[in-house]
């Protein structure tokens, strides 16, 4: 990725201004468990602190399902994973009224979504209906049963996975529900050192545990300290501006991309930027945001909800190498 050669050197303060302790503890306890994958980690911090959903894309045996258990069980919260399946319903996941013969009424049993971090395995393989109750738990945080709405317990997050490789009996997400996801995060396969880690803990049966390092209030606290991280003027106009090129890429000397671009970001693009840069700065233990964040978080909130033509499908060309492409050409201010 092109680094822009005008911008102005910015100070850097990371000497001055460790990495928050809850963050630091939780990465610890997570290293314990995971290898490498420091990168998905990082960004499920970044989904965490601005209390987002994120979706995560990768071949299977790359333990997404087991970092985000890991991540669960180190901020000591309750987690549930769900199998998405073609013949999943809606009452599965939200719950349903069952008639209690003793006391004469309906009861509520609750169903997987009442927790606080869902794993949402496979997420492309329900039916539109199962879609619509997820989705109403990822906007609304309450799920409907019986016609009447259920608050979710706090915090709530689904983290979520796709398999790219295998397109059999999937259903294509909305895009009012992509567009929910903050983030999506490719992942990738670890490096040789990683893989022989892998390998020798496999081998020698060494399973190491891990112990709560914080809980839902360090959590709040957390998010709350995150909301005081500067995003400067120039940074905010940047993000504008980068949205505003996946709109009109001929303003910004990119006339190539108009017929690749069908629909570009919407302005919950904009704002869930603005607020991945900020979370980004916190967890690198800054005060304030930089342009380099804002590079970083790009392609992970725009990947998904990019509208590519037909005539970029036949290219073979990508979101990613669009958004590299954006990048290159618009200038910080």
């Amino acid at each position: 990725m092109t680094q822009q050669t005008s911008e102005p050197e910015a100070p850097r303060a990371r000497e001055s201004a460790p990495q928050d302790p809850v963050i630091g503890r939780v990465q610890e306890q997570v290293a314990r468990v995971i290898v490498g994958q420091q990168r998905l980690i990082d960004r499920l911090f970044v989904a965490l602190i601005t209390e987002q959903h994120a979706l995560i894309e990768g071949v299977p045996g790359l333990a997404k399902t087991l970092t985000v258990s890991t991540l669960a069980r180190a901020l000591d919260l309750s987690f549930a994973r769900i199998q998405f399946t073609p013949d999943l319903l809606p009452a599965d996941i939200t719950g349903t009224l069952v008639y209690n013969q003793n006391a004469g009424e309906f009861t509520l049993r609750r169903g997987p979504l009442f927790a606080n971090v869902i794993l949402a395995d496979e997420i492309n393989r329900a039916p539109a209906k199962v879609q619509s109750a997820l989705l109403e738990a990822m906007q609304e945080r309450q799920v409907t049963i019986g016609g009447e709405s259920h608050r979710l317990p706090q915090p709530f997050f689904v983290l979520a996975t796709q398999n790219p490789i295998e397109h059999e009996g999937t259903y294509p997400l909305p895009e009012a529900q992509l567009d929910r996801f903050m983030l999506k995060v490719l992942v990738g396969y670890p490096r040789r050192d990683e893989e022989r880690t892998i390998l020798a803990r496999s081998l020698d049966g060494d399973e190491p545990t891990i112990r709560p390092a914080a809980d839902s209030a360090d959590l709040a606290g957390v998010v709350r300290d995150a909301a005081n991280v500067q995003v400067n003027e120039r940074l905010r106009e940047y993000i504008v501006r980068l949205i505003e090129a996946t709109r009109d890429p001929a303003r910004y000397r990119m006339p190539e991309l108009e017929p690749l671009i069908e629909f570009g970001a919407s302005p919950r693009a904009a704002t869930m930027l603005a607020q991945a840069v900020r979370a980004h700065a916190f967890v690198e233990g800054r005060g304030y945001a930089l342009p380099e964040d804002v590079k970083e978080l790009t392609p992970d909130v725009l990947r998904h909800r990019l509208v590519l033509t037909y005539e970029a499908e036949a290219q073979g060309v990508t979101a990613d190498e669009i958004i590299e492409r954006l990048l290159e050409s618009v200038g910080i201010p």
